[in-house]
């Protein structure tokens, strides 16, 4: 029964630990290879790359679109059960969301083609893990105000809607030159599910109106499921009583193959409109995971009306042994059974589309000659010649509220060839004020990247609604046609 509790708490409240998201000051920065991760068709100016294990890219974020930590706890004089209902309970609604996630790179690498230098390949195996919840406007307030003043309004049970999950992804990528105006890609995946939740589609409500009866009758329809897989045998590892040293060892096994399995795909591209102007485009996560071991999925399916204990007087309360309050709860859950199964069940990923237009200039002249090699070889004009770049980017993720959307405009410029700095402003549903910096340190062959977002935010972390930060380790070996 406490497992039943565990879920639906985290189902009701909405309380996360998501995907990683729009990603904008990594997305076509191509002098770090794991642009290759958001767009297999990005330029490739590297000859081979390698990640440190375990360093080689480590990024997290957290955000909420309807309240901050400061909107409670700041010294305002106001009582914080007063702010919390006028922020939470009423300031809220069934759209805004709450949500973090990581993001880690357990072995990353990439090789040009020895017979085909226009042909790059990378492969690797990377964790991500993520939980969003949407916030439960109705029940909150049903909750918080109970049910007396509220005669004929419907408490709709479709607010309830919460998803995650961790998954280990195995990948391999194909990025390849095709002409002079032309660089496509795609990459294969395979999902080994460590653990997914998944409440999105119920519905049903909850009325209270005048009885017949009695004074009052309430009427309840409900169809809520959620759907688990691998939570089940991470509810026994963290009951047990090593839960410290059978933990990570667990979470790897089901990473590694060990878990549901499924498949998925991404592609994209670069296209030069001319020598200093590029759009590019990719899509991430078109796939599925099949899952079909540890699963358990609960259901609370039916419709009940009552109004209240029927009391028969004056032989009801002569009746000592008569239960009311158990024969009304047993009446209840007659019409509207809380029910599991362990059906298998197929979810599909969390797409995500990217595009983005890019224009260069400040090109310099030592690395902006011509190339007088094959015609398979990939010209130098292709390596790091410019700059000064700017543009904008389009990022939309699918979600089970609609998709999430959001618009960046970028400026990136180079520094000698030992730093690329790029600086972004970014328009989402967290934040109309996102403005993201990241650094990329190239000392010889080793790389180093630093990416933070909302940086406005970190005056004052406890008024944010958004903030993610990532940073990686490689080493480069770059073209030297």
């Amino acid at each position: 029964m406490k497992k039943v509790a565990l879920v639906f708490i985290c189902i009701l409240h909405g309380v996360a630990t998501v995907c990683a998201q729009k990603q904008q000051l990594l997305y076509d920065l191509y002098e770090i290879p794991h642009s290759l991760l958001l767009n297999p068709g990005v330029k490739t100016p590297q000859n081979w790359h390698v990640g440190f294990p375990a360093l080689s890219r480590i990024s997290f974020y957290a955000g909420s679109s309807g309240v901050s930590a400061a909107d409670l706890l700041a010294d305002d004089g106001v009582d914080f059960t007063t702010k919390f209902a006028d922020e939470v309970i009423y300031g809220m609604n069934f759209r805004d969301d709450v949500s973090v996630g990581q993001f880690y790179d357990v072995l990353y690498g990439g090789f040009r083609g020895k017979n085909n230098p226009n042909n790059y390949y990378s492969f690797g195996l990377y964790g991500e893990g993520y939980l969003l919840g949407y916030w439960p406007q109705d029940i909150a307030q049903l909750t918080f105000d109970g049910n007396a003043n509220a005669l004929g309004r419907r408490f709709d049970l479709n607010h309830i809607a919460a998803r995650g999950e961790g998954v280990g992804v195995f990948h391999f990528g194909i990025n390849k030159k095709v002409n002079a105006k032309w660089q496509i890609g795609a990459r294969a995946k395979l999902y080994s599910s460590v653990f997914e939740i998944k409440s999105t589609r119920n519905s049903g409500y909850f009325v209270t109106t005048e009885g017949e009866n009695n004074i009052l009758r309430n009427t309840l329809v409900a169809d809520i499921q959620v759907r688990t897989s691998g939570i089940e045998s991470l509810f026994d590892v963290f009951s047990s009583d090593a839960t410290t040293e059978e933990m990570p060892g667990h979470i790897l096994k089901r990473a590694l193959l060990g878990g549901n399995l499924g498949l998925g795909f991404d592609a994209g591209f670069t296209y030069s409109l001319n020598q200093q102007t590029f759009i590019t485009g990719s899509i991430q996560d078109v796939g599925f995971i099949y899952h079909s071991n540890d699963v358990k999925n609960y259901t609370l399916n039916g419709a009940a009306i009552n109004e209240g204990i029927e009391i028969r007087l004056p032989e009801d309360l002569q009746n000592t042994t008569t239960e009311f309050w158990q024969d009304l709860v047993d009446e209840i859950e007659t019409l509207i059974p809380f029910e599991t199964n362990t059906n298998s069940y197929i979810s599909l990923r969390p797409t995500k589309i990217n595009a983005s237009i890019r224009h260069n200039w400040g090109e310099r002249g030592f690395s902006t000659k011509s190339c007088e090699c094959s015609t398979n070889m990939v010209p130098r004009t292709n390596d790091l010649d410019y700059v000064n770049a700017a543009g904008a980017q389009l990022f939309a993720m699918y979600r089970p509220r609609g998709p999430y959307l959001a618009l960046t405009g970028f400026y990136q410029r180079r520094i000698g060839n030992v730093l690329a700095l790029k600086t972004t402003y970014s328009v989402d549903k967290y934040t109309l004020s996102n403005i993201g910096l990241g650094l990329n340190f190239q000392f010889g062959p080793v790389n180093l990247f630093v990416l933070g977002d909302n940086l406005l935010a970190y005056r004052n972390i406890t008024d944010s609604q958004f903030a993610s930060f990532q940073f990686g380790l490689n080493i480069i070996s770059w073209n030297n046609y």
